[in-house]
């Protein structure tokens, strides 16, 4: 099987074990969740959401300035993939808004550390808000950093981070970042 170098920007990975590598099977798996985690969103396909996590996941959407200082305060934090479906619930059965539609731009994630079934990754993202009578605007933007394992199922995100670099959000967090 043939593997690909993927640059890192950890110090100590560069330093003691150069760049990580992956195999291309690994990397187009990777490629494959993220595309089908954008996809299951901008179809609103919610009960495929919680399936892109492990049962012990992180999900948090937090503040570019509150990530940076360490501060631990999140718009969002759940830390369980039953969280997640109780946000799914809740959008389908307790959340009254205008409707809309999201499209999900991801950039290419970068691979920061690989090794034992599990990598971390970092990718941009834009989300684009579409109201049914008005054009399309700029949502949400940021960054993911991400911890995806193997299961036996296939790749997951053990850990996901949206990172979004305002500090203000036009209107609610209703649907995934």
């Amino acid at each position: 099987m043939s593997t690909m170098t993927i640059p890192t920007t950890s110090t100590a990975a560069a330093t003691t074990t150069g760049t990580p590598a992956i195999d291309f099977a690994d990397w187009f798996a990777l490629q494959q969740l993220y595309a089908d985690y954008a996809s299951a969103l901008d179809a609103a396909d919610w009960d495929r959401w919680p399936g892109f996590f492990t049962e012990d996941c992180v999900y948090r959407l937090q503040p570019r300035e509150n990530h940076e200082r360490g501060l631990p305060l999140a718009t969002l934090s759940f830390d369980s993939q039953g969280m997640l479906k109780d946000r799914v619930y809740g959008i389908r059965e307790t959340l009254f808004h205008d409707p809309y539609y999201q499209r999900h731009v991801i950039g290419v994630p970068r691979v920061r550390a690989a090794g034992g079934g599990r990598w971390e990754c970092e990718a941009n993202y834009a989300v684009l808000r579409t109201k049914l009578s008005e054009p399309s605007t700029v949502f949400n933007v940021g960054r993911y950093l991400d911890v995806v394992v193997r299961t036996p199922g296939g790749l997951r995100f053990a850990r996901k981070e949206c990172i979004y670099d305002s500090e203000m959000i036009l209107n609610s967090i209703i649907y995934p970042i």
